[in-house]
């Protein structure tokens, strides 16, 4: 009756030995390419220390200017603009300005990556029926992923650092901004693509000039889906040498520092807050302009 109460499963040695071949060509793969891939990624790196350098080495001042001229010109909202500047003050008076402002250029960098690399995606996507079908199941597993796992092969290829960081982080946020980016141009109205046509468009006409225009508000539902899944896996990059604010979080985990882990985390909640309230605002006056014009 044994199979009964457990699951018929493989052998024993198998198992082991299949488990043992997989880590032994990963590990064969990543001595042989491993080299080759981290030069790949030089300029990716390079991009990352540049940001990081001009928030971490620009006076606060001027940061906070462009944080909140950005913030204005997005949402247009002057209570938005003033909490973004609450927040600012907030964080430099516990002294976490340093940290903060690595995290957001972390933020800048992937957001970036992000949309270059899910944009292509999406329009991909939308275009083809078979695409979404193949792409479809590979951002399930991305998604439902253990957010830890995709820290194991990025290390094993490119050791502990910024861009093994980045590019974790990347992984894990991407997903939103394809399938909102597919989502956006499915949802554009047929009458006008009709009279896209009418007027003798070609396909990279209408894509740019109507579809991607009227996808726009969804696919800034993208974007700050990204940032907000970003932000979630800062604490966890910083397992791996990402510096910001997850860094003084794990700290506080490893030797039970309760106030900077809370202090620390609230700073990353004040950010997320942030970013998200700016570009929902955006979002909304950019469907409200839609709506004007075409409605």
């Amino acid at each position: 009756m044994d199979w009964f109460y457990n699951f018929p499963h493989m052998n024993d040695d198998a198992l082991r030995g299949l488990k043992q071949s997989i880590d032994e060509n990963f590990r064969a793969f990543t001595r042989a390419y491993g080299d080759g891939i981290e030069s790949f990624f030089k300029p990716l790196q390079q991009f990352l220390i540049a940001a990081e350098k001009f928030m971490t080495q620009t006076p606060w001042p001027i940061i906070t200017v462009l944080i909140l001229v950005a913030a204005w010109f997005a949402s247009r909202s002057l209570k938005i603009v003033l909490g973004c500047l609450l927040t600012l003050m907030i964080i430099g008076y516990f002294d976490m300005w340093q940290d903060t402002m690595r995290t957001i250029s972390m933020i800048f960098v992937c957001t970036v990556l992000s949309v270059a690399i899910g944009l292509p995606i999406g329009i991909l996507m939308s275009r083809s029926d078979r695409v979404q079908k193949i792409v479809s199941p590979v951002l399930d597993v991305m998604q439902t992923m253990p957010s830890f796992v995709y820290l194991i092969p990025v290390v094993m290829l490119l050791g502990i650092g910024r861009v093994p960081g980045l590019i974790a982080v990347v992984i894990y946020a991407i997903p939103p901004m394809i399938r909102l980016t597919d989502l956006g141009i499915r949802l554009v109205d047929k009458d006008v693509l009709e009279a896209a046509d009418a007027f003798g468009t070609n396909r990279s006409q209408k894509l740019f000039k109507v579809q991607l225009p009227l996808a726009l508000p969804t696919i800034m539902a993208g974007i700050n889906q990204t940032i907000m899944m970003a932000l979630a896996m800062v604490v966890i990059a910083s397992m791996i040498g990402v510096q910001g604010l997850g860094q003084p979080v794990l700290k506080a985990i490893a030797n039970q520092y309760f106030t900077l882990g809370i202090f620390n985390g609230l700073a990353i909640v004040g950010i997320a807050i942030m970013f998200d309230r700016v570009s929902q605002a955006y979002g909304k006056r950019l469907q409200a302009y839609r709506e004007t014009v075409h409605g």
